[in-house]
């Protein structure tokens, strides 16, 4: 039976506008449709809910309308909330631009979900079976960086944590990244944050760098490359390539985040790593045909998925080749 995800980030709301392609500077344009969703870190937790896990959030959600509209979202979903809101702000949003091609261009603003302390965290607790998950945009922020990297560092010896740098990794100081690294149980990050980290490189010989010089207590790292599917690299030395699925995509805006849920999802319920990781490909997958950042499939839809594309039974005949 899988644990609780503890998922300690950042969640805010996205207005979302769909247009076929960006304006050009000074220019406008009319989108042909809006919708206010809940976004940021709930993408994720809403991948893992739905593939059976139960999960709370430990981050901070605001007082005021956009935090309102989140929590609402989370009792929607059975997610619950250990931190009261914070007294003096409202949650952050961001405006998301969908073009036509399906990519997404992001502008924030952040609020309660930037600002973190010990105190806040006092809630907070994890027990053993849990699994802990934050993500790059937590760190980035000032506010809440400094506290963050303390209680993860002070998690109990056992407790599996999950961490996605990110695309605003170059806003995180590298003494925090690196501290958060050393912690980390499992890095999933696509291939730009990789680079970012370790290196430019091949993806095998950027995967042996974060855990040989970054992740030193890391079960494995997994590096996603989108539509490819991603790279698995465990640290006893095993390394799969796991491709993805083809299908025809609407909505790129939360696959990365659904990847990384039904990926702790599966492990948490004793997948082995590159099954887990093809479970993940499929929820990606799936996601992408739909729109919304928070599309991530349940777990059923994602086993009759397997089957039609025949990996149902697939149980990592081979978990791994070694280098």
């Amino acid at each position: 039976m899988s644990g609780r995800l503890v998922h300690v980030g950042s969640a805010v709301v996205d207005y979302v506008y769909r247009i076929d392609a960006l304006p050009a500077p000074g220019a406008e344009k009319t989108a042909s449709a809006y919708a206010r969703v809940a976004g940021g870190g709930f993408n994720m937790m809403v991948a893992a809910r739905r593939t059976g896990m139960k999960v709370v959030f430990g981050g901070q959600l605001g007082t005021g309308p956009d935090g309102d509209f989140l929590r609402a979202a989370f009792a929607a979903e059975g997610i619950e909330t250990l931190t009261p809101p914070s007294a003096i702000m409202d949650s952050g949003n961001c405006v998301a631009m969908i073009s036509g091609d399906a990519e997404r261009t992001f502008v924030s603003w952040p609020g309660a979900e930037s600002r973190l302390t010990l105190d806040m965290m006092k809630p907070v607790q994890v027990v053993p079976g849990d699994w802990v998950f934050t993500s790059g945009y937590t760190l980035s922020y000032p506010g809440s960086r400094d506290a963050l990297t303390g209680w993860i560092e002070a998690l109990p010896v056992g407790i599996p944590f999950v961490f996605d740098p990110t695309p605003v990794i170059a806003d995180i100081p590298r003494p925090i990244l690196d501290r958060v690294l050393a912690c980390t149980t499992w890095l999933s990050c696509n291939t730009d944050e990789a680079a970012a980290i370790a290196g430019s490189g091949d993806a095998q010989t950027v995967a042996v760098r974060l855990l040989e010089d970054h992740c030193p207590q890391a079960a494995g790292v997994v590096i996603r490359a989108g539509a490819r599917g991603c790279l698995v690299r465990l640290a006893d030395g095993g390394i799969r390539t796991v491709p993805g699925f083809e299908v025809e995509a609407v909505d790129t805006n939360g696959a990365g985040d659904t990847h990384i849920g039904a990926f702790v999802s599966g492990l948490s319920r004793g997948m082995r790593a590159c099954d887990a990781a093809r479970y993940a490909n499929a929820a990606a997958a799936l996601s992408v045909t739909r729109h919304g950042g928070s599309s991530a499939p349940a777990d059923l839809e994602i086993q009759e998925f397997l089957t039609r594309h025949g990996q149902a039974t697939e149980r990592g005949q081979e978990e791994a080749t070694a280098t």
